[in-house]
Protein backbone atom coordinates (compact mmCIF):
# COMPACT_ATOMS: atom_id res chain seq x y z
CA UNK A 1 0.00 0.00 0.00
CA UNK A 2 1.43 3.40 -0.99
CA UNK A 3 1.71 6.35 1.34
CA UNK A 4 -0.67 8.30 -0.91
CA UNK A 5 -3.32 5.72 -0.13
CA UNK A 6 -2.46 5.76 3.59
CA UNK A 7 -2.73 9.55 3.71
CA UNK A 8 -6.12 9.46 2.00
CA UNK A 9 -7.36 6.75 4.37
CA UNK A 10 -6.44 8.71 7.48
CA UNK A 11 -7.71 11.99 6.08
CA UNK A 12 -11.05 10.26 5.52
CA UNK A 13 -11.06 9.14 9.17
CA UNK A 14 -10.24 12.71 10.25
CA UNK A 15 -13.15 14.05 8.20
CA UNK A 16 -15.53 11.55 9.79
CA UNK A 17 -14.33 12.65 13.22
CA UNK A 18 -14.92 16.28 12.24
CA UNK A 19 -18.41 15.36 11.07
CA UNK A 20 -19.19 13.72 14.41
CA UNK A 21 -17.82 16.68 16.36
CA UNK A 22 -19.95 19.07 14.33
CA UNK A 23 -22.92 17.35 15.94
CA UNK A 24 -21.23 17.76 19.34
CA UNK A 25 -20.52 14.16 20.35
CA UNK A 26 -18.49 11.10 19.45
CA UNK A 27 -18.09 7.61 20.91
CA UNK A 28 -14.93 5.72 21.77
CA UNK A 29 -14.64 1.95 21.72
CA UNK A 30 -11.96 -0.08 23.49
CA UNK A 31 -11.89 -3.62 22.09
CA UNK A 32 -9.95 -5.65 24.62
CA UNK A 33 -9.42 -9.35 25.20
CA UNK A 34 -11.47 -9.38 28.41
CA UNK A 35 -13.84 -6.43 27.99
CA UNK A 36 -15.45 -4.13 25.44
CA UNK A 37 -15.86 -0.57 26.75
CA UNK A 38 -17.82 2.20 25.06
CA UNK A 39 -18.02 5.84 26.18
CA UNK A 40 -19.94 8.71 24.59
CA UNK A 41 -18.21 12.11 24.76
CA UNK A 42 -20.11 15.40 24.63
CA UNK A 43 -18.13 18.46 23.47
CA UNK A 44 -18.53 22.17 23.93
CA UNK A 45 -17.28 24.31 21.05
CA UNK A 46 -14.38 26.51 22.07
CA UNK A 47 -12.40 28.48 19.47
CA UNK A 48 -8.63 28.45 19.63
CA UNK A 49 -5.52 28.56 17.48
CA UNK A 50 -4.04 25.34 16.24
CA UNK A 51 -0.81 24.32 17.92
CA UNK A 52 1.57 21.77 16.52
CA UNK A 53 1.30 18.58 18.52
CA UNK A 54 -2.45 18.84 18.68
CA UNK A 55 -4.47 17.68 15.74
CA UNK A 56 -5.76 20.08 13.13
CA UNK A 57 -9.29 19.20 14.19
CA UNK A 58 -8.79 20.21 17.81
CA UNK A 59 -11.12 23.18 17.86
CA UNK A 60 -13.19 21.79 20.71
CA UNK A 61 -11.53 21.35 24.06
CA UNK A 62 -13.98 20.73 26.89
CA UNK A 63 -15.86 17.44 26.98
CA UNK A 64 -17.63 15.19 29.43
CA UNK A 65 -18.82 11.60 29.35
CA UNK A 66 -22.58 11.30 28.96
CA UNK A 67 -22.87 7.57 28.34
CA UNK A 68 -20.85 4.50 29.26
CA UNK A 69 -20.98 0.74 29.01
CA UNK A 70 -18.65 -2.17 29.56
CA UNK A 71 -19.39 -5.77 28.61
CA UNK A 72 -17.32 -8.97 28.71
CA UNK A 73 -15.42 -9.50 25.46
CA UNK A 74 -16.22 -12.47 23.26
CA UNK A 75 -14.44 -13.73 20.18
CA UNK A 76 -11.16 -11.91 20.93
CA UNK A 77 -7.94 -13.68 21.91
CA UNK A 78 -4.51 -12.16 22.49
CA UNK A 79 -5.88 -8.80 21.40
CA UNK A 80 -7.04 -10.06 17.98
CA UNK A 81 -10.39 -11.17 16.59
CA UNK A 82 -10.85 -14.94 16.75
CA UNK A 83 -14.58 -15.01 15.91
CA UNK A 84 -16.04 -12.08 13.96
CA UNK A 85 -19.62 -13.01 14.85
CA UNK A 86 -18.93 -13.28 18.60
CA UNK A 87 -16.82 -10.10 18.67
CA UNK A 88 -19.50 -8.24 16.70
CA UNK A 89 -22.13 -9.33 19.21
CA UNK A 90 -20.09 -8.08 22.18
CA UNK A 91 -19.34 -4.75 20.48
CA UNK A 92 -22.98 -4.30 19.52
CA UNK A 93 -24.04 -4.91 23.14
CA UNK A 94 -21.63 -2.27 24.46
CA UNK A 95 -22.69 0.31 21.87
CA UNK A 96 -26.39 -0.35 22.47
CA UNK A 97 -26.01 0.05 26.24
CA UNK A 98 -24.01 3.28 25.87
CA UNK A 99 -26.70 4.64 23.52
CA UNK A 100 -29.40 3.72 26.04
CA UNK A 101 -27.58 5.52 28.88
CA UNK A 102 -26.96 8.77 26.98
CA UNK A 103 -30.13 8.79 24.88
CA UNK A 104 -28.21 9.61 21.70
CA UNK A 105 -27.52 7.60 18.57
CA UNK A 106 -23.92 6.56 17.96
CA UNK A 107 -22.86 6.87 14.32
CA UNK A 108 -19.05 7.21 14.62
CA UNK A 109 -16.51 5.63 16.97
CA UNK A 110 -12.81 6.10 17.60
CA UNK A 111 -11.46 2.66 18.44
CA UNK A 112 -8.39 0.98 19.92
CA UNK A 113 -7.19 -2.58 20.36
CA UNK A 114 -4.06 -4.25 21.70
CA UNK A 115 -3.05 -6.84 19.08
CA UNK A 116 -1.58 -6.54 15.62
CA UNK A 117 2.20 -7.17 15.86
CA UNK A 118 3.25 -3.52 16.24
CA UNK A 119 6.33 -2.24 14.40
CA UNK A 120 7.98 1.07 15.44
CA UNK A 121 10.43 2.99 13.26
CA UNK A 122 11.99 6.41 13.75
CA UNK A 123 12.85 8.16 10.47
CA UNK A 124 14.83 11.30 9.65
CA UNK A 125 14.26 13.86 6.88
CA UNK A 126 15.98 17.15 6.03
CA UNK A 127 15.28 19.95 3.50
CA UNK A 128 16.66 23.36 2.49
CA UNK A 129 14.82 26.47 3.71
CA UNK A 130 16.47 29.11 1.54
CA UNK A 131 16.65 31.61 4.45
CA UNK A 132 12.83 31.80 4.61
CA UNK A 133 10.81 31.31 7.83
CA UNK A 134 9.56 27.75 8.32
CA UNK A 135 5.96 27.21 7.24
CA UNK A 136 3.66 24.18 7.10
CA UNK A 137 4.75 23.30 3.58
CA UNK A 138 8.38 23.17 4.74
CA UNK A 139 7.35 20.82 7.56
CA UNK A 140 5.50 18.65 5.05
CA UNK A 141 8.58 18.55 2.78
CA UNK A 142 10.82 17.50 5.69
CA UNK A 143 8.40 14.73 6.70
CA UNK A 144 8.12 13.53 3.11
CA UNK A 145 11.92 13.53 2.79
CA UNK A 146 12.28 10.97 5.58
CA UNK A 147 13.01 7.49 4.31
CA UNK A 148 9.72 6.11 5.54
CA UNK A 149 9.60 2.71 3.89
CA UNK A 150 6.15 1.73 2.69
CA UNK A 151 4.63 -0.78 5.11
CA UNK A 152 4.29 -3.61 2.62
CA UNK A 153 1.29 -5.78 1.77
CA UNK A 154 0.91 -7.27 5.26
CA UNK A 155 1.11 -4.07 7.36
CA UNK A 156 -0.92 -0.92 7.86
CA UNK A 157 0.35 2.43 9.18
CA UNK A 158 -1.80 3.75 12.03
CA UNK A 159 0.45 6.58 13.30
CA UNK A 160 3.02 8.80 11.59
CA UNK A 161 3.85 11.45 14.18
CA UNK A 162 6.52 14.19 14.02
CA UNK A 163 8.47 13.83 17.28
CA UNK A 164 11.32 16.33 16.87
CA UNK A 165 12.29 19.28 14.68
CA UNK A 166 15.66 20.97 14.13
CA UNK A 167 16.50 24.24 12.39
CA UNK A 168 20.24 24.27 11.67
CA UNK A 169 21.93 23.52 15.03
CA UNK A 170 18.81 24.14 17.14
CA UNK A 171 17.13 20.84 17.98
CA UNK A 172 14.39 19.64 20.29
CA UNK A 173 11.79 21.98 18.77
CA UNK A 174 8.12 21.34 19.36
CA UNK A 175 6.91 23.82 16.72
CA UNK A 176 9.48 25.15 14.19
CA UNK A 177 7.08 27.43 12.30
CA UNK A 178 8.35 30.98 11.96
CA UNK A 179 11.98 30.08 12.74
CA UNK A 180 14.63 31.11 10.22
CA UNK A 181 17.56 29.00 9.08
CA UNK A 182 19.11 27.14 6.19
CA UNK A 183 18.04 23.56 6.96
CA UNK A 184 14.95 22.02 8.55
CA UNK A 185 15.16 18.45 9.87
CA UNK A 186 12.35 16.29 11.23
CA UNK A 187 12.15 12.98 13.08
CA UNK A 188 9.05 10.97 12.23
CA UNK A 189 7.81 8.03 14.31
CA UNK A 190 5.88 5.55 12.19
CA UNK A 191 3.84 2.82 13.88
CA UNK A 192 2.37 0.04 11.78
CA UNK A 193 0.58 -3.22 12.49
CA UNK A 194 -0.77 -6.30 10.79
CA UNK A 195 -3.36 -5.32 8.17
CA UNK A 196 -5.59 -8.35 8.81
CA UNK A 197 -5.86 -7.50 12.50
CA UNK A 198 -7.08 -4.00 11.68
CA UNK A 199 -9.36 -5.30 8.93
CA UNK A 200 -11.05 -7.82 11.24
CA UNK A 201 -11.74 -5.22 13.93
CA UNK A 202 -12.98 -2.76 11.28
CA UNK A 203 -15.34 -5.42 9.97
CA UNK A 204 -16.76 -6.01 13.45
CA UNK A 205 -17.40 -2.27 13.88
CA UNK A 206 -19.02 -1.94 10.45
CA UNK A 207 -21.26 -4.92 11.26
CA UNK A 208 -22.68 -2.80 14.11
CA UNK A 209 -23.78 -0.08 11.66
CA UNK A 210 -21.32 2.52 12.92
CA UNK A 211 -18.34 4.08 11.14
CA UNK A 212 -14.73 4.28 12.26
CA UNK A 213 -13.58 7.88 12.82
CA UNK A 214 -10.13 6.98 14.10
CA UNK A 215 -8.05 4.03 15.21
CA UNK A 216 -5.10 3.56 17.55
CA UNK A 217 -3.42 1.00 19.78
CA UNK A 218 -3.88 0.52 23.52
CA UNK A 219 -0.10 0.86 23.99
CA UNK A 220 -0.35 4.51 22.94
CA UNK A 221 -3.53 5.54 24.76
CA UNK A 222 -2.59 3.77 28.00
CA UNK A 223 0.60 5.84 28.02
CA UNK A 224 -1.10 9.19 27.53
CA UNK A 225 -3.59 8.47 30.32
CA UNK A 226 -1.19 6.94 32.88
CA UNK A 227 2.07 8.90 32.52
CA UNK A 228 2.23 12.31 34.18
CA UNK A 229 3.65 15.29 32.30
CA UNK A 230 7.16 15.04 33.76
CA UNK A 231 7.38 11.35 32.88
CA UNK A 232 6.34 12.00 29.30
CA UNK A 233 8.93 14.80 29.09
CA UNK A 234 11.94 13.11 30.72
CA UNK A 235 11.32 9.62 29.38
CA UNK A 236 9.20 6.79 30.77
CA UNK A 237 7.70 3.48 29.73
CA UNK A 238 4.09 2.47 30.24
CA UNK A 239 3.47 -1.25 30.69
CA UNK A 240 -0.24 -2.09 30.44
CA UNK A 241 -0.71 -5.68 31.57
CA UNK A 242 -4.07 -6.60 30.10
CA UNK A 243 -5.91 -9.86 29.81
CA UNK A 244 -4.43 -11.14 26.56
CA UNK A 245 -1.68 -8.64 25.73
CA UNK A 246 0.91 -6.64 27.67
CA UNK A 247 1.15 -3.34 25.79
CA UNK A 248 4.43 -1.43 26.09
CA UNK A 249 5.05 2.17 25.04
CA UNK A 250 7.95 4.59 25.52
CA UNK A 251 7.49 8.36 25.71
CA UNK A 252 10.11 11.12 25.53
CA UNK A 253 9.72 14.88 25.06
CA UNK A 254 5.94 14.31 25.33
CA UNK A 255 5.84 12.06 22.27
CA UNK A 256 5.51 8.31 21.91
CA UNK A 257 8.70 6.96 20.32
CA UNK A 258 8.04 3.24 20.55
CA UNK A 259 5.22 0.73 21.02
CA UNK A 260 5.01 -3.03 21.07
CA UNK A 261 2.54 -5.67 22.18
CA UNK A 262 3.53 -8.84 24.05
CA UNK A 263 0.97 -11.68 23.64
CA UNK A 264 1.02 -12.55 27.34
CA UNK A 265 -1.23 -11.23 30.09
CA UNK A 266 -3.56 -11.89 32.96
CA UNK A 267 -5.48 -14.61 31.15
CA UNK A 268 -2.30 -16.72 31.00
CA UNK A 269 -1.96 -16.43 34.77
CA UNK A 270 -5.60 -17.50 35.16
CA UNK A 271 -5.06 -20.50 32.86
CA UNK A 272 -2.03 -21.57 34.88
CA UNK A 273 -4.08 -21.49 38.10
CA UNK A 274 -6.91 -23.42 36.45
CA UNK A 275 -4.55 -26.16 35.26
CA UNK A 276 -2.57 -26.38 38.51
CA UNK A 277 -5.63 -26.80 40.76
CA UNK A 278 -7.92 -28.53 38.23
CA UNK A 279 -10.61 -25.87 38.57
CA UNK A 280 -12.65 -23.79 36.14
CA UNK A 281 -11.14 -20.62 34.71
CA UNK A 282 -13.94 -18.65 36.33
CA UNK A 283 -12.92 -19.94 39.76
CA UNK A 284 -9.23 -19.47 38.91
CA UNK A 285 -9.90 -15.82 38.07
CA UNK A 286 -11.70 -15.37 41.39
CA UNK A 287 -8.75 -16.88 43.26
CA UNK A 288 -6.28 -14.68 41.39
CA UNK A 289 -8.21 -11.52 42.24
CA UNK A 290 -9.03 -12.30 45.85
CA UNK A 291 -6.10 -14.40 47.07
CA UNK A 292 -3.34 -14.01 44.47
CA UNK A 293 0.13 -12.53 44.78
CA UNK A 294 3.70 -12.99 43.63
CA UNK A 295 5.76 -12.70 46.83
CA UNK A 296 5.17 -15.36 49.49
CA UNK A 297 5.71 -15.01 53.24
CA UNK A 298 5.67 -17.57 56.04
CA UNK A 299 2.07 -16.61 56.82
CA UNK A 300 0.96 -17.68 53.34
CA UNK A 301 1.83 -21.30 54.22
CA UNK A 302 -0.88 -21.13 56.90
CA UNK A 303 -3.59 -19.44 54.80
CA UNK A 304 -5.80 -22.08 53.22
CA UNK A 305 -7.65 -21.30 50.01
CA UNK A 306 -11.45 -21.71 50.04
CA UNK A 307 -12.28 -25.08 48.50
CA UNK A 308 -15.99 -24.54 47.88
CA UNK A 309 -17.77 -21.39 46.71
CA UNK A 310 -21.21 -22.89 46.27
CA UNK A 311 -22.91 -25.02 43.59
CA UNK A 312 -20.93 -25.15 40.39
CA UNK A 313 -17.98 -23.24 41.90
CA UNK A 314 -15.67 -25.91 43.21
CA UNK A 315 -12.38 -24.55 44.44
CA UNK A 316 -8.92 -26.06 44.75
CA UNK A 317 -8.37 -29.26 46.73
CA UNK A 318 -8.78 -28.95 50.49
CA UNK A 319 -5.60 -27.89 52.22
CA UNK A 320 -4.33 -25.84 49.27
CA UNK A 321 -2.56 -22.74 50.55
CA UNK A 322 -2.00 -19.21 49.32
CA UNK A 323 1.71 -20.03 49.17
CA UNK A 324 0.94 -22.70 46.56
CA UNK A 325 -1.19 -20.21 44.60
CA UNK A 326 1.68 -17.71 44.60
CA UNK A 327 4.01 -20.48 43.45
CA UNK A 328 1.78 -21.00 40.41
CA UNK A 329 1.37 -17.29 39.60
CA UNK A 330 4.93 -16.07 40.04
CA UNK A 331 6.63 -17.94 37.15
CA UNK A 332 4.18 -16.53 34.61
CA UNK A 333 4.51 -12.99 36.00
CA UNK A 334 8.29 -13.34 35.89
CA UNK A 335 8.05 -14.47 32.26
CA UNK A 336 6.03 -11.36 31.41
CA UNK A 337 8.50 -9.08 33.18
CA UNK A 338 11.53 -10.73 31.59
CA UNK A 339 9.99 -10.22 28.14
CA UNK A 340 9.22 -6.60 28.99
CA UNK A 341 12.84 -6.07 30.09
CA UNK A 342 14.12 -7.54 26.83
CA UNK A 343 11.83 -5.28 24.78
CA UNK A 344 12.90 -2.17 26.70
CA UNK A 345 16.58 -3.05 26.28
CA UNK A 346 16.17 -3.60 22.53
CA UNK A 347 14.45 -0.20 22.31
CA UNK A 348 17.40 1.57 24.03
CA UNK A 349 15.22 2.63 26.95
CA UNK A 350 18.32 3.02 29.15
CA UNK A 351 19.41 6.02 27.03
CA UNK A 352 16.54 8.15 28.30
CA UNK A 353 16.87 10.63 31.14
CA UNK A 354 13.96 9.40 33.23
CA UNK A 355 13.78 5.61 32.80
CA UNK A 356 10.74 5.22 35.04
CA UNK A 357 8.38 2.33 34.33
CA UNK A 358 4.68 2.80 35.07
CA UNK A 359 2.57 -0.34 35.49
CA UNK A 360 -1.10 -0.22 34.64
CA UNK A 361 -3.82 -2.52 33.30
CA UNK A 362 -6.06 -4.97 35.12
CA UNK A 363 -3.27 -7.36 36.12
CA UNK A 364 -1.02 -4.61 37.48
CA UNK A 365 -2.83 -4.71 40.84
CA UNK A 366 -1.58 -8.19 41.76
CA UNK A 367 -0.10 -7.88 45.27
CA UNK A 368 3.70 -7.73 45.20
CA UNK A 369 3.91 -7.04 41.46
CA UNK A 370 5.41 -3.57 41.88
CA UNK A 371 8.26 -4.90 44.07
CA UNK A 372 8.91 -7.84 41.76
CA UNK A 373 8.97 -5.53 38.73
CA UNK A 374 11.47 -3.26 40.46
CA UNK A 375 13.70 -6.28 41.05
CA UNK A 376 13.37 -7.75 37.54
CA UNK A 377 13.43 -4.59 35.42
CA UNK A 378 16.02 -2.60 37.35
CA UNK A 379 14.21 0.73 36.91
CA UNK A 380 12.13 2.96 39.19
CA UNK A 381 8.58 1.56 39.24
CA UNK A 382 5.21 3.00 40.15
CA UNK A 383 1.63 1.86 39.73
CA UNK A 384 -0.38 4.07 37.40
CA UNK A 385 -4.07 4.91 37.31
CA UNK A 386 -5.75 6.88 34.51
CA UNK A 387 -6.51 10.53 35.10
CA UNK A 388 -10.01 11.58 36.07
CA UNK A 389 -12.40 12.84 33.39
CA UNK A 390 -15.73 14.59 33.92
CA UNK A 391 -18.57 12.07 33.91
CA UNK A 392 -16.34 9.00 34.11
CA UNK A 393 -18.11 6.33 36.20
CA UNK A 394 -16.32 5.34 39.38
CA UNK A 395 -16.30 1.74 38.18
CA UNK A 396 -14.08 2.83 35.26
CA UNK A 397 -11.50 4.72 37.30
CA UNK A 398 -9.17 1.77 37.91
CA UNK A 399 -6.02 0.78 36.00
CA UNK A 400 -7.92 -1.79 33.96
CA UNK A 401 -9.52 1.17 32.14
CA UNK A 402 -6.27 3.02 31.39
CA UNK A 403 -6.61 2.53 27.64
CA UNK A 404 -10.32 3.44 27.72
CA UNK A 405 -9.59 6.78 29.39
CA UNK A 406 -6.60 7.42 27.16
CA UNK A 407 -8.77 6.78 24.12
CA UNK A 408 -11.11 9.63 25.14
CA UNK A 409 -8.08 11.97 25.21
CA UNK A 410 -6.92 10.71 21.80
CA UNK A 411 -10.39 11.23 20.33
CA UNK A 412 -10.65 14.74 21.75
CA UNK A 413 -7.08 15.95 21.13
CA UNK A 414 -5.18 13.88 18.55
CA UNK A 415 -1.59 14.82 17.81
CA UNK A 416 -0.68 16.23 14.42
CA UNK A 417 0.35 13.45 12.07
CA UNK A 418 1.98 13.34 8.66
CA UNK A 419 -1.39 13.37 6.85
CA UNK A 420 -2.45 16.60 8.63
CA UNK A 421 0.06 18.55 6.52
CA UNK A 422 -0.18 19.43 2.81
CA UNK A 423 1.24 17.13 0.15
CA UNK A 424 4.51 18.72 -1.06
CA UNK A 425 6.36 18.00 -4.28
CA UNK A 426 9.22 15.60 -3.54
CA UNK A 427 12.06 17.83 -4.69
CA UNK A 428 14.55 16.37 -2.21
CA UNK A 429 15.63 12.72 -2.19
CA UNK A 430 14.99 10.73 1.00
CA UNK A 431 17.76 10.68 3.55
CA UNK A 432 19.05 7.63 5.35
CA UNK A 433 16.75 5.72 7.70
CA UNK A 434 17.90 6.36 11.24
CA UNK A 435 16.98 3.11 12.90
CA UNK A 436 14.49 1.34 15.08
CA UNK A 437 14.06 3.91 17.78
CA UNK A 438 16.33 6.29 19.64
CA UNK A 439 19.71 6.27 17.97
CA UNK A 440 19.75 10.08 17.76
CA UNK A 441 18.37 11.01 21.18
CA UNK A 442 21.64 11.68 22.99
CA UNK A 443 23.33 13.37 20.04
CA UNK A 444 20.58 15.71 18.87
CA UNK A 445 17.82 15.93 21.50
Amino acid sequence: MSYDHIHQLHRTLRSKRAEALQRGSIAILEMGTTKIACLVLKFEAKPGAKALGRGSLTNRTGFKIIGSASTPARGIKFGEVESISDATGAIRSAIAEAQRVCGERIDHVVACFSGGQLISNLNFGEVDLGENPVNELDIARALAASEAHEPGPENEVIHAQPVNFSVDHRSGMFDPRGHRGKRLAADLHILSLNRNTLGNFSQCVENCNVELAGVTTSAYVSGISSLVEDEQELGAACVDIGGGVTAISIFFKKHMLFAEGLPLGGNDITSDISAAFSISERMAEWLKINHGGVIATSEDDLECLPSDQGPGRSGPPRGSTRSQLIGVMRPRVEEILENVKSILEDASFNKLTGQRVVLTGGSSVIPGLEDLAREKLGHPIRSGRPMRIAGLPQAMSGPEYASTVGLTMFAAHPEDEWWDFPDPPLANPPTKLVGRLMHRIKEYW
